[in-house]
């Protein structure tokens, strides 16, 4: 929700749905691994996801330092409407995001099996709880861009792009930090 938030802040709304298209898809894959048993792997095979965990979070540290030093391509420039950064990286961005949050993992591997009743059809009930997941996860990242785009407004009067890069920059740095050593 912060990353979304950022994003909205940084690129708007619109830009920002990039990003949670790939966030839905590597939520929707976190859901489905779960229900398919992935907790088993994780628990032989912890360094693999650490790794991914790693990776992950150093990822949006970079993205965030960048940001803080105005030079990253999602940092606002003066005389720029918004940062150049293509669909395809905003798209990688979320599903990273997604796909490398252990708590995410955590909490669709502890919370989604017991609502498999496996006496019915499978799919049937994956399909339902994968559209209540990505109906409230696209929600509420909407609300949290809506609100970041507010806040970017509020903060882009005067001189004030500088300390919005470094606030955004400063909330990515603080999820890539949160996703690696969470």
């Amino acid at each position: 929700m912060t990353l979304a938030m950022t994003l909205g802040m940084s690129i708007g709304v619109r830009r920002t749905m990039w990003m949670m298209l790939g966030e839905l898809v590597g939520v929707a894959l976190v859901a489905i691994a779960a229900v398919m048993g992935v907790a088993s792997i994780m628990l032989n095979y912890p360094q693999a996801f650490a790794i991914l965990k790693w990776f992950g979070g150093a990822y949006l540290v970079y993205i965030g330092i960048n940001m803080w030093r105005s030079k990253g391509k999602m940092a606002l420039v003066e005389g720029q409407s918004t940062p150049t950064v293509s669909n395809l990286e905003l798209i990688t961005q979320g599903f990273t995001t997604a796909i490398a949050n252990p708590k995410g993992w955590a909490f669709m591997v502890s919370l989604l099996p017991p609502f498999i009743d496996i006496e019915k059809s499978v799919a049937p009930q994956m399909v339902a709880l994968l559209s209540i997941i990505m109906f409230t996860e696209f929600s509420s990242m909407m609300a949290y861009a809506a609100g970041g785009k507010s806040l970017r407004v509020f903060l882009s009067r005067g001189d004030n792009i500088k300390w919005m890069n470094r606030i955004a920059g400063g909330l990515m740095i603080g999820v890539g930090g949160w996703l690696a050593l969470g």
